[in-house]
């Protein structure tokens, strides 16, 4: 059955990919990797964006 919700936008710079993990590079005590999460800056970790605002042209 189809929703009729509008879809959300995707976030451009992060492509509804919010969180990684990056590698530092050095090792936990049992081999494992070191990682860091980093969010979006431009959605803050939600994946999404709101709709650039419409402009709307007054006067003459």
């Amino acid at each position: 059955m189809p929703r009729n919700t509008p879809n959300p936008r995707v976030c451009r710079d992060c492509d509804g990919f919010p969180v990684v993990a990056i590698t530092t590079g050095t090792r936990n005590p049992d081999g494992t990797r070191t990682t860091l999460p980093v969010t979006c800056p431009a959605c803050h970790g939600t994946g999404t964006t709101t709709p650039a605002p419409v402009l709307v042209r007054t006067g003459r």
